[in-house]
């Protein structure tokens, strides 16, 4: 299951490479390498928030092959990679609240069911984040590591937790319609 503050090494080596994708002053390579395996930028995109469309973080996603389905990604077996950069600071409470409102949203029973401790011990791990913070998520088999800075935040060691997590940004129900469209490489 989660256990907080289970330390989990990421190594990101990008490739050289002549592209790269840049949004809102945030650069991502095309490709980068996770433990060895090759991923490429399947989407970049912006989250913002309130009608007055204030930027929040920059996201991109890497995959071993690229797909513009979600369920195809959430489902599948191989690497995933979600590299977040903060455009603007978010406190612990309301990053807390967009986790749990993700949740809610895109874990629904029958066919989801997250332990409420589990996701309770989630969310008072979650920290405030500055602009200029880098988060990244490496969803395994296994689950999914999760750094801030460079350094070691915690090991989800629950797949389906994982996915419930992952299905926050792409799922059904995702922060924005234009985030989920842009994570999936789709121009519209």
């Amino acid at each position: 299951m989660i256990r907080g503050l289970t330390l989990a090494v990421i190594a990101l080596f990008p490739l050289a490479t002549a592209q790269a994708a840049e949004m809102d002053g945030v650069v991502m390579p095309d490709t980068r390498i996770v433990d060895g395996v090759n991923m490429r930028l399947n989407g970049i995109g912006l989250r913002t928030y309130s009608m007055l469309g204030i930027h929040i973080y920059v996201a991109g996603l890497y995959l071993e092959q690229q797909s513009d389905n979600p369920d195809v990604i959430l489902h599948s077996s191989e690497r995933k990679l979600l590299d977040i950069h903060f455009v603007r600071d978010v406190d612990a409470n309301r990053a807390q609240q967009a986790w749990r409102n993700g949740f809610a949203n895109n874990c629904r029973q029958p066919t989801c069911y997250l332990d409420p401790a589990d996701v309770e011990r989630f969310l008072a791990s979650i920290p405030a984040v500055h602009r200029g913070d880098e988060s990244l998520l490496l969803f395994t088999p296994k689950g999914v590591d999760v750094t801030l800075n460079g350094r070691p935040m915690g090991t989800v060691n629950d797949p389906h937790f994982a996915m419930a997590m992952l299905a926050t940004f792409i799922g059904p129900v995702p922060p924005t319609a234009q985030l989920k469209r842009e994570l999936l490489g789709r121009s519209n």
